[in-house]
């Protein structure tokens, strides 16, 4: 079918983008690991058996990250420019959308950055409360800047290549670095703090917040590693991940953050290794916006007031870039099968996307929270396996075999996924 995409960039940019290039990425460039069993490679696989672009060109575009699927930001936004813009049924339109008002099928997929007045078409149609909280990106740092002597290349547990440059802390140090990130001026004080905020992307001085040893359990753990200066394991570690293909930016992992730019760069520059470090981006905060998705949506990620409007990314409570593609994956199917005339498209709960989609249109016994995929969202094995490993690769096992087993039942979603020209 044919299908209008609007994309108001590079028209009208967000605070947080820096090309109208289609999925650019503002966080990280990591979409975490690709070793089964583990939830980010379960949606992986699952995303590769309904032939997902996004998953085929990260992977054209990966850098190496040991057992993680990193990309070259550019490179792969730009593969995925091309790849729509070149397609024969896309017709990709430069400009705003701002209203919800068309009885056409529609997907709204406007990312971490909604704009105002498709937010406000949102919170009429939804009940006017839609939720907020900032995401925070990590700093950037130049890789001919860090100092080798102090920091050293190694995976953890020596799994794969040595793709990460670790900066090892002693408690000392630990201590001293800990308490000035609690000191540190903030952007947004006050309004930052009141604000709903998301384990996963919190910035680094709000998870030290919760006590001297968070940081060590959290982004900073040492496991795995041994300082090869000292043949001990370290207090604690901070970890940089290749940014670029040629190798010569590095991100800081887990470093999203809410401090001012002297700030950062005072309390980052007590970072063993990086003392001369040549900050190529501070990290900078940025807001994001998302529909209490178990009030709004349905189980195909339809709007319950509006049916033919369907949500994807990070507008249904999903966090994550390949969470991202996987409930664009589901609403795009279920536009597909509702103008086709084919029932709903609805995976198996035991699946990985499945298990997603279920908490987004369900919730939990809490305050409905954006999710990560994981593990946990998945329903218990009919028999008990005590072994957390063992426990993981059967859910992984019977997650892939019920997802082909559905596909096998649905002929009518065989569709080929499209290549745009290279």
């Amino acid at each position: 079918m044919r299908v209008l995409l609007y994309e108001m960039r590079p028209a009208k940019m967000t605070p947080a983008h820096h090309t109208g290039d289609l999925a650019e990425l503002v966080c990280s460039n990591s979409m975490k690991g690709k070793a089964l069993p583990s939830a980010p490679a379960l949606l992986k696989a699952e995303l590769a058996s309904l032939g997902s672009m996004i998953l085929r060109t990260a992977g054209e575009t990966s850098l190496p990250a040991g057992t993680a699927l990193a990309v070259d930001r550019k490179a792969f936004s730009k593969a995925v420019t091309r790849a729509v813009a070149g397609h024969p049924l896309v017709e990709l339109v430069r400009q705003e959308r701002r209203d919800l008002e068309d009885d056409r099928p529609m997907i709204v997929a406007t990312g971490p950055l909604t704009s105002t007045a498709m937010e406000s078409a949102l919170g009429t149609v939804v009940g006017g409360d839609s939720l907020y909280f900032y995401d925070a990106a990590a700093p950037l740092v130049e890789a001919a800047s860090v100092d080798m002597s102090v920091a050293f290349a190694a995976s953890r547990y020596g799994k794969g290549n040595a793709d990460y440059v670790n900066c090892p802390m002693s408690e000392r140090e630990y201590q001293a670095f800990h308490a000035a990130l609690l000191e540190g001026d903030r952007v947004i004080a006050k309004q930052f703090e009141d604000r709903e905020l998301f384990s996963a992307c919190q910035p680094v001085e709000e998870i030290a917040q919760r006590g001297v040893d968070a940081l060590r359990y959290g982004p900073m753990k040492p496991v795995g590693l041994t300082d090869p200066r000292t043949g001990r394991r370290p207090y604690a570690v901070v970890q940089l991940r290749r940014d670029n293909s040629s190798g010569t930016v590095y991100n800081m992992v887990g470093f999203q953050t809410n401090l001012k730019w002297p700030a950062q760069e005072r309390v980052f520059r007590m970072i063993p290794g990086l003392g001369r470090a040549e900050f190529l981006r501070f990290g900078v905060m940025h807001r994001n916006t998302y529909v209490d998705s178990p009030r709004a949506l349905t189980s195909t990620l339809a709007l319950k007031a509006r049916p033919y409007v369907h949500l994807a990314g990070q507008l249904t409570g999903s966090e994550g870039y390949l969470e991202a593609a996987a409930t664009g994956v589901v609403a795009a199917l279920n536009v597909y099968a509702a103008v086709g005339g084919l029932q709903p498209v609805v995976l198996p709960p035991t699946t990985g996307i499945g298990s997603l989609v279920g908490y987004l249109h369900q919730g939990g016994e809490t305050a409905f929270q954006p999710h990560h995929a994981n593990l946990g969202l998945l329903p218990p094995l009919a028999r008990s396996v005590r072994q957390k490993r063992a426990r993981h690769e059967a859910l992984a096992s019977r997650a892939l075999a019920d997802m082909a087993a559905y596909l096998e039942v649905r002929p009518d979603l065989r569709v080929r996924g499209f290549r745009g020209p290279s």
